[in-house]
């Protein structure tokens, strides 16, 4: 960072471990994305209503080379914030998102959806309520019954094209969002 850390307590005292705590916090941001210019960070715990606890407010206000990304969060509802290292955590979580957005954006990275994979059946097993399906390049996924989108199991044949999402599963890869398809929806394959 270019210039120092600054940290403001307001409307209560001031406490070395939240400080170092906050500094922490910092430190993670910086080593994600290292031309952090500067950072303010206001810790505030503002008089309560008698029915309420006193909750925590923290700002974050963080200034980078082409812009500022500023966090504010006050939540008078949200009662995890009566404890300062939650409000903290939340804050941080809020302004390191807007950090991953704008670390792409200059980058020049836009969002893709990934096709699908895509296989055929090689295994039904009815009386079990799974299957396994062959991949373009040789691999054996297992599905379950319940990973069926829109056709139904029983009417699954061996040979039968599918498109799915590979996910890892308790004892290897494993499909979810199994969908039958027909030769005609193949495209570039």
């Amino acid at each position: 960072m270019k210039q120092p850390l600054q940290i403001t307590f307001r409307d209560m005292p001031h406490s070395d471990a939240v400080e170092t705590h906050i500094r922490e916090k910092v430190a993670k941001l910086d080593e994600f994305y290292d031309h952090i210019m500067a950072c303010h960070v206001v810790i505030e715990q503002p008089h309560a209503h008698h029915q309420q606890g006193k909750l925590f407010r923290v700002s974050i206000d963080l200034t980078l080379p082409d812009g500022e990304l500023l966090v504010n969060r006050s939540a008078p509802e949200h009662h995890a914030h009566e404890d300062a290292y939650v409000a903290i955590r939340d804050a941080f979580k809020s302004i390191r998102r807007q950090m991953q957005d704008f670390v792409r954006k200059q980058r020049g990275k836009v969002k893709t959806h990934e096709t699908p994979d895509h296989g055929k059946i090689s295994v039904v097993r009815g009386d079990k309520d799974f299957g396994r399906i062959l991949t373009a390049d040789g691999r054996d996924i297992y599905f379950h019954r319940n990973s069926l989108v829109d056709s139904g199991f029983d009417a699954l044949e061996i040979g039968n094209e599918v498109r799915f999402v590979e996910e890892a599963g308790d004892q290897g890869p494993q499909a979810s969002s199994v969908r039958l398809i027909g030769k005609h929806h193949i495209v570039g394959e």
